[in-house]
Formats: structure tokens, sequence, C-alpha cells
């Protein structure tokens, strides 16, 4: 849905709805879909930068933490 949505046929929901997907359930997909797009393209366009704490949590796979949070 992303690399080519104009491609997109009934067949490509159908591993979704073998999972038990509704029709509405599928909308929602594709509008998570669609808002990542959007905000990936809106993000990339104006050069935006993740800052250095985003960066090293995307590295080391250790989710940030809110300052007083403690750690599971």
């Amino acid at each position: 849905m992303s690399a080519e949505p104009t491609r997109m046929v009934e067949a490509d929901w159908q591993p979704l709805r073998e999972l038990g997907f509704s029709d509405e359930a599928l909308l929602e997909v594709g509008h998570v879909v669609a808002l990542f797009n959007y905000y990936t393209r809106m993000a990339d366009g104006f050069g935006l930068q993740l800052d250095p704490q985003t960066e090293e949590a995307a590295r080391t796979g250790v989710p940030l933490q809110l300052p007083g949070d403690v750690a599971p």
C-alpha cells in the first residue's frame, strides 16, 4: 500500500482477513499506513532530525524514559 497503492487488489487484504480483520479493521490499517506515510514525508520534507536521545534509543533498543520514571 505504501510503495504502490494503485496496484492494491482485494487479494492483498486476504492475509489480514484470514486473521479475522473486518472491513472496519482493514480501513483502520489503511489509515495507519497513510498517516505514517504522511508524517515521514512531512518530517523528511522539512529536514527534521531526531534528537540524540531518540537516536540512541533507536540504535540500542532501550526505550526512552521521562525524567523521574523508574526503569522496569
